[in-house]
């Protein structure tokens, strides 16, 4: 067994373990972090198959910035642990069948005579000055470029939406309408009071 095949496979149990650890941990702060060793192996793995922009991406993002985000408001939020546990047995039918389903659909792919390695061959060696982001970039928006403004287009309608949801009216909140902060004028809130000077005795 070669040295890279041997890492491959090292990445990959340890991410199907922490892949498992974060849907069958109960401390969701465990979930989290398991949640972070799986994106780092993925990270590794994507190493291997030479595409460094993504590893080093999905590292830098996910790991760094959205998992951090993920444990600081999982760890902030009072979740009662008991609660979520309510009703979970009554799930279970529903999560086994679409369980099923997509084990079975990965074993088609998975093992259809066209995802084997004699159908997908290693890519030829990369000449000397090949930038995989360069090629990444390039291929991103010329033969990608409507997907990828369809998807940025999607994702702009999800961040609106966040923060519609965000800004619903809300009892027992006092607040003043933002329309009402901007139109304030300066004689509206400043008044000046001439007076007479005092002198002590």
């Amino acid at each position: 067994m070669e040295f890279k095949t041997f890492v491959f496979y090292f990445l990959a149990v340890i991410m199907v373990f922490a892949a498992l650890r974060v849907i069958t941990a109960r401390n969701p702060v465990h979930a989290a972090l398991f949640l972070v060793l799986t994106f780092f192996n993925a990270g590794g793995i994507w190493l291997l198959l030479q595409a460094e922009f993504l590893a080093i991406t999905l590292v830098m993002v996910y790991v760094g910035a959205v998992m951090v985000l993920f444990l600081f408001v999982v760890m902030m939020l009072d979740i009662n642990l008991d609660r979520i546990r309510e009703g979970f047995w009554s799930y279970l039918p529903v999560g086994a069948l679409v369980g099923i389903l997509m084990l079975i659909e990965m074993v088609m792919v998975l093992g259809g005579s066209y995802f084997g390695l004699e159908a997908m061959p290693a890519p030829p060696a990369a000449g000397e000055g090949y930038s995989n982001t360069r090629e990444l970039g390039r291929v991103l928006y010329t033969d990608y470029v409507y997907p990828f403004e369809l998807a940025s287009l999607v994702l702009l309608v999800a961040m609106v939406a966040a923060v519609a949801l965000t800004l619903r009216k809300r009892k027992g909140i006092k607040g003043i309408p933002a329309s009402e902060q901007v139109a304030v004028k300066r004689e509206g809130r400043v008044e000046l009071v001439k007076m007479q000077a005092e002198k002590e005795d």
